[in-house]
This record gives C-alpha cells, structure tokens and sequence, in this order.
C-alpha cells in the first residue's frame, strides 16, 4: 500500500522521529506542510493519508481519488477533518487516542502547582530585576493544593484520569462532570452536574472532545459560576472555551486565572489581551509535543494501519 503524510513537520519538527514502524508496512512518502493545491496533487494514487491537524474540508475530501481508503489522523483530536464527506467517500478515518495521556495530565498538574505558589510570578519579577519578593513579603497567591478540590470536565478519558489519579496523590478532592455519570468507591470523587462542579471546584480541567456540544461549554454563564478564587485549564481544544468570555471574566476578576494549552485561534493573534494578563499562562499547544509521546504515536498510527491492511479496523472515528 501507499502512504502519504501531508505535514509531516507537525509531528516531526526535530527531525528526531523514527517512522520505521509505518514504512516497514507500506510505502510511506513525507512531507513537511502541504496546501490544498498540493494535497490534491500528493494524494493521487495514495491508500492511506496520514495528517496532523491539518485541515480537510469537504471540498477537498470529495476530490479525493478513489484510491483513498483510509485518513489516520496523528493525535486524538479530529475536528479539523470533515466525518462526513470521508463516509460520503467510503473513506474511514481513525484517530490515535493515549499517546500523550501521561505528558498531557503532567502538564496540568504543572498549571496547578504554578498556580498555588506564583511560580512564574515570581520568576517574571526576577527577570525584571524587581528583587521584592526577596526582601519583603510580596502577595502573590501561594497556597496548598491539598484538600482543594478539582473540576474534571470529562473526566471519564484517559488524560482526566491520569490527572485524577495523581491529583489523589497530591491530596486533592475530584469532581467529575461527564455525559456519563458513575459512582467511585474512593470517598474524594464525586460525579456531579456541570453547574455544582463549576461552583465548588478551585480548579476546573478540560478533558472533552470538542464537539457541537462542547463548543464555548465555558461561556460567559458558566464561567459566572466559578468561585473568584477559581483557575480554569484547557489543555482540549480551544473552542471549548469562548474566547472573548473569559477575557471578560478574567478581566472582571470574576475568576483568579486561567491555563491555556490551546487556544480558539492558534496561533493567537500577538495583540490578544490574553498574552499580556499576569493571571494567565499561555503555552503554545505543548501537551503533546515530547518526544517521548511523539514517537509513541508514530508506533499506535502503525498499528492503526496494519489493522487496515488486515482488515481488522482499529480506533475508527468516521
């Protein structure tokens, strides 16, 4: 079979990866980026399309050829191509859920302890030459993060989870919103209504798809909810969040801070507020990126494809 990866240098931006695993099972072709005009011309003659948030709408899926049989998305998230137009095509789509369960949850719990002792704060004073926090005591935020309690929207995947499970360790208690509720046998988990997790939790999570359902779930009304105290993060999609909305909130004060991995335009424009507010930590999509999970997903996408070419169909979206 014939393979062809249309941006490659999304996944691959340190030239470090190892794609043996694919190309030991089909005849794989890479490239760093790829436009419409090129993706058209790139997929001709090609079985399978590897992407990486790349973008395909339905105008490009219906000039797909119909040697196309399978698109393989390289993450977990696959909003950016078109479900329908590929089955239009009888073309299936898969995606690679758990190759960052682990970097995604530690970096949450990054934001969470950043957030409880001013960590950047206080380095960002340091940068600037302002030695107060040496000499006096400076009123930063800086609290333990045991006994708080955490908001997981989603909470029923792998990454909220993997943040539950060392937000135990740390001592915190869990609130889980998710479309399908359960009972936990450990007494510091609860499965509640958006509205009370939003109203009790010191921090909120977002581990969610982003769906027609989910898109701006945090708006204006939710976020009036949360405690003043309250962080939100997002390490999901960005348009989980409505943007405007919580420049507003964070603004007003209405909320304490907030933690953004993904954001509704990325990469967002320089003059978004959002770069310049001191309650904000901005991260340029990293979740993913190390190079640990990278690899791994390039190991998970060759066992998507070999279940393909077996007939066996693995992790299918569409």
């Amino acid at each position: 079979m014939k393979t062809v990866f249309l941006n490659s240098a999304k996944l691959d931006f340190d030239r470090k990866l190892d794609f043996s695993p694919i190309s030991q099972l089909t005849s794989l072709t890479n490239y760093d980026e790829s436009n419409d005009m090129q993706i058209l011309e790139r997929v001709k003659d090609q079985e399978i399309i590897i992407t990486k948030e790349l973008p395909l709408g339905k105008n490009l899926i219906s000039q797909f050829p119909p040697s196309v049989k399978l698109i393989c998305e390289a993450g977990t998230g696959y909003n950016n191509i078109d479900i329908a137009a590929a089955q239009e095509k009888n073309i299936t789509v898969c995606n690679v859920p758990g190759y960052s369960t682990e970097a995604v949850a530690h970096l949450v719990i990054t934001y969470i302890l950043n957030f409880s002792s001013s960590l950047i704060l206080r380095q960002v004073m340091v940068r600037q030459k302002n030695f107060d926090d040496f000499n006096q005591y400076v009123e930063l935020p800086h609290f333990e993060v045991q006994n708080k309690t955490l908001g997981v929207i989603g909470g029923g995947g792998a990454i909220g989870q993997a943040v539950i499970k060392i937000a135990l360790v740390l001592g915190m208690k869990v609130l889980i919103y998710s479309r399908t509720p359960r009972s936990w046998d450990n007494p510091s988990i609860r499965s509640v209504s958006l509205e009370e997790l939003l109203r009790k939790s010191d921090f909120v999570t977002l581990h969610c798809p982003l769906t027609s359902d989910t898109q701006h779930l945090i708006n204006k009304e939710s976020l009036k909810l949360m405690k003043p105290s309250a962080f939100i993060i997002n390490t999901a999609r960005g348009a989980i969040i409505n943007e405007t909305d919580l420049i507003e909130a964070l603004q007003a004060k209405e909320i304490a801070g907030a933690a953004l991995d993904v954001q509704d335009q990325e990469p967002p424009e320089p003059t978004n507020p959002l770069f310049d507010m001191k309650n904000v930590i901005l991260t340029p999509h990293i979740g993913w990126r190390r190079y640990e999970s990278r690899q791994r997903l390039i190991t998970l996408m060759a066992g998507n494809i070999k279940s393909f070419i077996q007939g066996n169909l693995m992790n299918v979206v569409s």
